[in-house]
């Protein structure tokens, strides 16, 4: 049984639950082989990914885990070998969001409470967003020295434009909830963790109950849109952090992280 994730699936709709409140590495893995499962069974209509915890939907990459499992690559040091390395992980972290992006069948994130980062880079990969009242999210990563690299800032401006991706890339601030709608992040708001969770499911039978081949044409034609720029991106990206992650900034951002303070950085 994953650790990290749940499946069900129930007249024709899966609801995944990320049980774990941030990203281990373990989850990537998970992830990957619950979109593998979800692509070949075709009783699946629809797919509603929400989190076990009412008060966040997820709090990103766990970074603590991440750096035990790839520290020598964040840190640096080394020359050709050591940034094809961390250019395969970078890869290997950015499958799993890709592949529900591509999912035959159309995704819902039911949003409550903290989502951050790699939170964002999962529901930016689904095709509808809904939130609790409480959401708070955030494009975080330039505040731990990280270009994000799983997605958002090449799925993002497609949603809500390129000014506003800009905006939350560069400055890394929290987005209320009502903000989130009004600038097309989510469609729609409901009181709580519950109520969202219930809408996302009611919205996923609404889905189900179409013809299923016409729906996931839809779903394709409306990738077609988008899909070349998106492999495009995240090559790129992933190029650039194999080059230039390792960083003393991100050295700093993981110390006041673990320290509970304000990062200092200086541009090395």
């Amino acid at each position: 049984m994953p650790e990290t994730l749940h499946i069900e699936v129930v007249d024709h709709v899966a609801t995944l639950t990320i049980v774990e409140k941030a990203m281990s590495p373990t989850f990537f893995v998970e992830l990957e082989h619950a979109m593998e499962t979800l692509e070949a069974d075709t009783t699946v209509r629809a797919l509603v990914i929400a989190s076990k915890d009412p008060k966040a939907f997820s709090y990103g990459l766990d970074l603590p885990k991440a750096f035990a499992k790839w520290g020598e690559l964040f840190r640096g040091g080394g020359l050709a070998a050591g940034r094809a390395a961390l250019l395969k992980v970078i890869r290997e972290l950015q499958r799993p969001f890709d592949r529900l992006f591509k999912l035959r069948v159309p995704s819902i994130a039911a949003v409550n409470g903290w989502c951050i980062g790699g939170g964002l880079d999962l529901i930016s990969a689904c095709d509808i967003r809904l939130a609790s009242q409480d959401a708070k999210i955030s494009l975080r990563e330039t505040k731990i020295a990280i270009v994000a690299d799983i997605g958002s800032l090449q799925r993002l401006p497609p949603i809500i434009g390129q000014g506003m991706t800009r905006e939350l890339a560069f400055t890394g601030r929290d987005v209320s909830a009502t903000e989130a709608k009004a600038m097309g992040l989510v469609n729609h708001l409901y009181d709580d963790h519950a109520a969202v969770v219930a809408a996302a499911q009611e919205m996923a039978r609404a889905i189900a109950a179409n013809a299923p081949r016409t729906v996931e044409g839809v779903k394709q034609v409306l990738n077609q849109a988008i899909v070349r720029g998106l492999d495009e991106g995240l090559e790129q990206v992933a190029q650039w952090n194999a080059a230039f992650l390792p960083s003393e900034d991100l050295a700093e951002a993981v110390s006041a992280f673990v320290g509970k303070r304000a990062p200092v950085f200086n541009g090395r």
